[in-house]
């Protein structure tokens, strides 16, 4: 493998799990750097994504559900960034040096929690010139499930309404941008003020506290036809109350994980779905990502 001088140590530091726990578990160690295979790049971690489903890993539910036999020491991170460091004899898009950000689920290798992280090529993009290193370590789970949501399962058309329950979290912030690409018009339903003003920002055509007492009038006020279509992040009564807004012959989707599961009224379509990302190693229908929790990111 062609490599930099950054890569060529032999050991790095990573935050690992030596048996599975609460976060006590989590120590930092001194682990050797993994060996990249043909397709495979190296990455010099700077940032890794901390989602909301890393305590299911942290505890072992997830290698439970995959079927999988952990190795240890275990190395959590499904997303990060950094720079390539190494590239395998068959990769050719990346050159040393360059910024990428990268999921890669279930790792056998080991996640992003480390100084480097071995990934597929096909797992890593560039990141664009006007992304933080920060923000592209916490996008392509999230992202990757806003898009699916959108794309494969709603189907959704330029013209059409959207709703977007939980748009502040990490899926429904980033739904409300790619929504606006597509040519949608979109009613978010935010958490707090500044939940509100950060859906307004990045192009909602209309916000509202999902805490207030009038989320279903102003759903109507929207669209008195009714909404074409949501995409659902969040769950509980007030959902269910307004999902009553989407049109008959409409369609909801909602990311498996989302408790309590939402309701669809009476000639409307709904379908849980899964990201479209997987691992080599993960069986279809195992495992996905469907919190709206606001995502972190760990710099190394």
């Amino acid at each position: 493998m062609a490599q930099t001088s950054q890569a060529k140590a032999q050991t790095m530091q990573a935050v690992a799990l030596d048996k599975f726990g609460g976060p006590e578990a989590l120590k930092i160690q001194n682990l050797p750097i993994p060996q990249i295979e043909a397709q495979e790049v190296l990455i010099r971690v700077a940032a890794a994504g901390v989602g909301a489903w890393d305590p299911f890993e942290r505890e072992g539910r997830f290698v439970e559900i995959m079927g999988t036999k952990p190795k240890f020491p275990y190395v959590l991170g499904t997303d990060g960034a950094g720079t390539i460091a190494a590239v395998g004899k068959d990769v050719n898009r990346f050159k040393d040096g360059d910024r990428v950000y990268a999921a890669e689920l279930g790792n056998p290798k080991g996640g992003f929690y480390a100084q480097y992280a071995a990934v597929k090529a096909d797992n890593t993009s560039l990141i664009p010139g006007h992304l933080s290193v920060e923000q592209a370590a916490v996008l392509p789970t999230d992202g990757l499930t806003a898009l699916t949501g959108l794309e494969k399962v709603l189907r959704l058309k330029s013209g059409e309404s959207l709703m977007v329950i939980g748009a502040s979290g990490g899926i429904g912030h980033l739904a409300i941008q790619l929504a606006k690409r597509i040519g949608a018009d979109v009613f978010a339903i935010a958490s707090g003020d500044d939940g509100v003003q950060l859906a307004k920002k990045l192009g909602a055509d209309s916000a509202v506290d999902g805490r207030g007492s009038n989320v279903l009038n102003a759903a109507k006020e929207f669209a008195p036809n009714g909404i074409d279509a949501a995409l659902v992040t969040a769950g509980g009564e007030q959902t269910d109350e307004v999902l009553s807004a989407i049109r008959k012959g409409g369609r909801i989707a909602y990311p498996h994980g989302v408790m309590p599961e939402p309701t669809a009224p009476d000639g409307v379509a709904i379908e849980a779905y899964e990201s479209s990302f997987k691992s080599k190693t993960q069986s279809p229908g195992a495992f996905s990502f469907g919190s709206a929790t606001r995502r972190g990111r760990a710099q190394c």
